[in-house]
């Protein structure tokens, strides 16, 4: 089926204003993570395709460090599933928005990532824009501003090998404190309950494991465990406001 021009243009006009704040973040992120590859050593190429395939920001982090250890495949694919998984839940919410969208699908799912989560499962799309055209540029920008940065980053790096570059991979780690005191600060719920849970859950893990067990799976399986019940809740929520108004229309 052919598209007609100014439905993509329109699709585009609306997606950019709401990628902006990504884009921000984005290119600072990624330019960091691009800068740690060329200072370890890895020509601009790594991260450019590294940011273009993986886009997972966090297990862009890890890998610069699995690149220079001892080659374990199986550490490596462990590491990646438990750091990603709480995609499984992103997806699942957003089954309903993209339902129907045809080819598009695949790369939805595929660029789907915690930013352009964030903006697609809560934007007010304008009438007469297409929706599944919003969404797609939407997440292509997200990338774009990801693949950038981490290229940026990446020429940059090579040229400041010298650069001592211990505790850059923390801004990682201080953007999802921010995240989470925004989340806190934000809330409707006074329990607090997913966010108590993300700071003991790790606490418990690391307690019992100790330093043989990888730090990233601890922090993954609390990301699980609070996206599932965040995610319950958030539904169970849905449901008690459908039953609000439905009450109220029957009065």
């Amino acid at each position: 089926m052919r598209v007609n021009r100014e439905t993509l243009s329109k699709a585009l006009r609306a997606a950019v204003p709401k990628s902006l704040p990504v884009c921000v973040s984005f290119l600072f992120l990624a330019l960091s993570y691009g800068v740690l590859m060329g200072t370890k050593g890895f020509s601009f190429v790594w991260p450019m395709c590294m940011s273009a395939f993986i886009f997972t920001g966090s297990m862009e982090f890890v890998t610069v460090n699995l690149l220079l250890s001892a080659f374990n495949p199986i550490a490596a694919f462990l590491l990646a599933i438990m750091i990603g998984a709480r995609h499984i839940f992103y997806g699942i919410s957003m089954l309903g928005k993209y339902r129907n969208m045809g080819v598009k699908k695949f790369y939805l799912i595929y660029g789907l990532c915690d930013e352009t989560f964030a903006v697609n499962s809560g934007a007010k799309i304008p009438q007469g824009v297409d929706h599944g055209w919003f969404y797609c540029f939407v997440t292509l920008l997200n990338q774009f501003y990801w693949v950038l940065g981490a290229t940026l980053g990446g020429l940059l790096g090579e040229r400041l090998s010298s650069l001592n570059t211990n505790g850059l991979e923390f801004i990682l780690t201080g953007l999802f404190v921010v995240v989470f005191l925004d989340q806190w600060m934000s809330s409707e719920r006074k329990s607090h309950m997913a966010a108590l849970l993300g700071i003991v859950i790790p606490v418990i893990c690391l307690t019992l494991t100790g330093s043989w067990f990888p730090r990233w799976s601890s922090c993954s399986c609390c990301s699980l465990r609070c996206g599932g019940i965040w995610m319950i809740s958030n539904r169970r929520m849905g449901r008690m406001q459908e039953q609000a108004r439905m009450r109220v229309w029957t009065r």
